[in-house]
């Protein structure tokens, strides 16, 4: 069945700043908010979108990420001709086809873009936190006859090392684009959302046996502005962020509490963000319990203290522990006395009776590094 735009989202990468907290999870499964994971956004956003052909290319850690997704219904993307598809690797003449990049693992995958005769292609990362209506970038795409679009944001110029990095005119035309650069000639970073012309990304996508096609930044957005090709950006003024360090993850959660209308996650209007449902109990606040400023997911008993904090599905805080500024992964237990501030505690944490841990940088509690950042206060 012919479609307009198909959607091919990216989750293979093992998110090796984020450590620990990857080394068992793809990134795109990682916990937010308490109750959301991060690949609740990109799905939402595609619900709302009206796009429901969606290929899903899994290579890293995919099951408890395949598992929560399942057959897509929680985001009504379980449609009979077409919905969520796990694109994961395979055998080919006797050996796996391992994914060696973003464009080498479209590139793949591409039969399963020419299944739907798709006049463009919508290229997304599943570990991201923002809302986007995607109609509104394909309109700004097919208004400018452009070849390739790219998603754009502004970002504070000492993260530009970790961002692909462009110019573009006062049409929106990109002049220039850098992959991470040391010395950034702007603040607008691309947000690795893009948008294609099928027969162009074929066509970049085919290289000769000496040329080596591996990422979107590295190679294919630098080969088609040298190729001459109308190539835009599409600014973006919404929030965004990629949570791909330990700070970033952290300062998120931060943001959602401080701001009460955050992503406007509160209002059912507009672009709205689901999640699959754990069917557990509410969370219980004991008789000591004290809870200011915190997001507490079900399944969870209170009789501690958390301030400014977000607390996962199944967790437990024990009487006399002060939990502040702090991300608490889901099944974690934090036995009495316990002291933390500034910390992600990675799941599945038990936290012993009077440890005491308050850097001034995030940092993550793992099995690996438990009495190394920290003490017990006997």
């Amino acid at each position: 069945m012919k479609r307009s735009i198909i959607a091919m989202i990216l989750v293979g990468g093992r998110g090796t700043r984020l450590k620990e907290i990857t080394k068992d999870t793809a990134k795109p499964a990682v916990s937010f908010g308490a109750k959301y994971r991060l690949i609740d956004f990109t799905l939402s956003n595609l619900t709302y979108s009206n796009i429901d052909i969606v290929g899903l290319i899994t290579q890293y850690e995919p099951y408890e990420l395949m598992n929560y997704i399942g057959n897509g219904g929680s985001w009504d993307l379980d449609t009979i001709d077409g919905g969520i598809s796990f694109l994961t690797p395979f055998s080919k003449a006797g050996e796996v086809q391992w994914q060696k990049g973003t464009a080498h693992a479209i590139k793949q995958y591409f039969s399963f873009i020419r299944q739907y005769q798709a006049d463009h292609v919508l290229i997304l990362s599943g570990d991201h936190i923002y809302k986007m209506d995607y109609q509104k970038l394909i309109d700004h795409h097919i208004a400018h006859q452009s070849s390739l679009t790219i998603a754009t944001v502004k970002i504070d110029l000492k993260e530009a090392d970790r961002f692909g990095i462009l110019t573009f005119d006062e049409n929106t035309m990109i002049t220039n684009f850098e992959e991470k650069p040391k010395v950034p000639k702007s603040n607008n970073a691309s947000m690795g959302i893009y948008v294609f012309k099928t027969d162009v990304l074929e066509a970049l996508l085919t290289v000769s046996e000496s040329e080596e096609i591996i990422d979107f930044g590295k190679n294919i957005i630098p080969k088609a502005i040298a190729s001459k090709i109308p190539v835009y950006a599409y600014p973006f003024e919404g929030y965004w962020r990629d949570v791909g360090t330990y700070e970033s993850l952290h300062q998120a959660n931060m943001d959602m509490l401080d701001d009460p209308d955050f992503l406007m996650l509160n209002v059912s209007k507009g672009i709205q963000i689901y999640s699959k449902s754990m069917n557990l109990p509410p969370h219980i606040v004991l008789e000591d319990g004290i809870i200011k400023k915190s997001v507490i997911a079900d399944g969870s008993i209170i009789d501690g203290t958390v301030i400014h904090s977000t607390v996962g599905y199944q967790s437990v805080v024990m009487k006399n522990a002060r939990i502040e500024n702090c991300v608490l992964l889901p099944n974690v237990f934090i036995s009495e006395n316990v002291i933390l501030k500034n910390v992600i505690v990675n799941k599945n944490m038990i936290i012993p009776a009077n440890y005491c841990c308050t850097p001034d940088q995030v940092t993550v509690l793992d099995v690996t590094n438990l009495m190394e950042v920290g003490v017990i206060d006997e």
